[in-house]
Parts: C-alpha cells; structure tokens; sequence
C-alpha cells in the first residue's frame, strides 16, 4: 500500500527576505513493482525517469527505505540507498528512480533563497558532490514529517520553521555526506580521539599543542595537522586556542573568578597572553566581556 503525503505553498515577499522559501514538503513509499513517478504526481514537478528533468528551485530528497539509482549533469548513475540523502540544483539535469525490485521511501523539502545561493558561492555545496551519506535515522525522517504537519497547518511564521528545518537539514548534509575529503575510519578515530584528549587537557598548559597530541596518538604531525583542519577548518592549535576562549567566555559569564585565575583554568601559559588572545579574538577585554555579559557596561576611569 502507498502512503503518500505532499504539500504545495506559496511564500511572499517577506518570507524571501528570511532567506530561505519552502515550495513543497511531503514523504510517500514506494511499493515494490509500483510505478514510479506515481500517477497523481504534480504536473509541474511531473518527470520520466528515462528522460529526466529540470527544476527551477533546490531539494532535498532523503531516502530512508530501500535502493534505486541517480545521475545528473554532473553526476554519472549511481546506486543510492536508506541513509542516503540527495540534493537537487535549480537548472540541472537529473533523474532518479528506486529499484523496481525494493521500491523506496522518500521524503522532500524544495526551496529557494539568498541564503542558499550564497552557500553555493562559497563551495559548501556543488553540483558534482550531491550525494550524502545521513544514514537511516528517525530524527532525519521525524524532520520532513514535522515540515508536512507545519506545512498543512500553516500557521502564522510556518515558512519561518520550514526555513530552520531546511537549515538543518543541510547542516546535516554537510558534516556527514560523501563530500567530506575523507572517509577514511582510521582518520575519523584520530580526530575524534584528539578532540577527546584537547577537552581533557583544557585547563592544562599544553606548550607543543598538537605535536604532543600527534605523538600520544602514534602519527605523524603534518599528517595529523592536515587531516585535522580539513575536519575542523582549525589547525591543532588552533582549535585548542577555541576551545580556551570559550571555557575563558563561560568563567567570566558564570564566576567571580579574577582574570588570572581565568587564564590558568583555562590553560593559557600567561595571564598576559590570555588578555591579548582574548581581544584579538572577541573584541574586548576580559573584563568588558563580563560586564557586557551581566548586563552592564564596563567601568573606565575617566579621562584626565
């Protein structure tokens, strides 16, 4: 038996300054020997499977039961499966289908939106990289069932939500598909075990950083400084100075701790280089970063 459900929706000019314009959510399951696309499929979205088509608006279309395959303009056929996430590009080519043999289900989300164009303008996504390994979640499959129910309801700021669950969505995407420049298990343990280790030593003065982290792990550390900021965008050390500033941001927010004792909990080698890091990276001092935070401006003496 099929189970289908599919929503349609009109935004306006305020929901396309949001940034993101939800067109169309809905899920359906295809039975295996069913046709495909099914006969009641919308006109405008309406495709052969041997001729394919174009679009004029982005989705994603997450397959969370069965196989079937893809290609596009960019992309030769491939076999996609459950936990495979796809994202189709406004004026490319594609096609796809599940394999007669399985069917599938698949949910969807189409949108348009500034927001998205600029994500393109700066790589995160490209046309030859469209597949995404999600894997089979319920959290994945309960965010398209939350967009169809906010979209029938279509209540007031309902394309506002449509927007945060497209964001995650692709949030999603981004950090576990296929696009990632390894997905290699040993390099994803090194980098987890090393995160492990920097949250661990936070509030110790750690001199060498990530070369005393490459050697506790037993590997190179040019190897593991590459690996590392192609996983993280941060080198070793960098990500470990992120770290310390945030643990610095919480004790300021959160004790009456002075800034010296800030400085060690938070394993800077120096209260002195503590104040000059902080500023470089947040924009203030210490302290005026905790006035600010508890609501008041900082104190200054005045001038003379």
């Amino acid at each position: 038996m099929e189970e289908r459900s599919v929503k349609y929706l009109v935004s306006n000019e305020q929901d396309a300054r949001w940034g993101v314009a939800v067109t169309t959510v809905g899920h359906q399951d295809i039975a295996s020997r069913a046709g495909y696309p099914s006969p009641d499929h919308p006109s405008g979205y309406l495709f052969s499977t041997s001729a394919g088509r174009v679009l004029d608006e982005y989705q994603i279309v997450y397959i969370s039961r069965g196989r079937g395959r893809f290609a596009s303009a960019h992309v030769r056929e491939c076999t996609i499966g459950a936990g495979d996430m796809f994202l189709l590009f406004p004026g490319e080519w594609h096609t796809y289908s599940p394999d007669p043999e399985t069917g599938w289900h698949e949910s969807w989300i189409g949108f348009r939106g500034e927001d998205m164009e600029r994500r393109m303008a700066s790589r995160f996504f490209m046309p030859e990289r469209v597949v995404f390994d999600v894997g089979v979640s319920d959290r994945i499959y309960d965010l398209f069932r939350w967009g169809v129910a906010v979209a029938q309801r279509q209540e007031a700021g309902h394309q506002q939500i449509l927007a945060g669950i497209v964001n995650l969505l692709l949030g999603v995407a981004y950090s576990c598909g296929r696009h990632r420049p390894f997905r290699d298990r040993h390099v994803d343990i090194v980098v987890s075990r090393a995160k492990i280790i920097m949250q661990e030593n936070l509030g110790r003065n750690l001199r060498t950083g990530g070369e005393t982290i490459a050697r506790e792990l037993g590997v190179g550390y040019s190897w593991f400084r590459h690996v590392f900021k192609e996983y993280t965008g941060f080198s070793p050390n960098g990500y470990m100075l992120e770290l310390r500033i945030s643990r610095a941001k919480e004790l300021l927010a959160d004790t009456d701790l002075s800034c010296q004792q800030i400085a060690y909990a938070a394993g800077f080698e120096t209260p002195s280089y503590f104040a000059v890091a902080f500023r470089k990276r947040v924009g203030t001092t210490p302290l005026e970063y905790r006035s600010l935070t508890r609501g008041r401006l900082p104190s200054r003496r005045p001038s003379l």
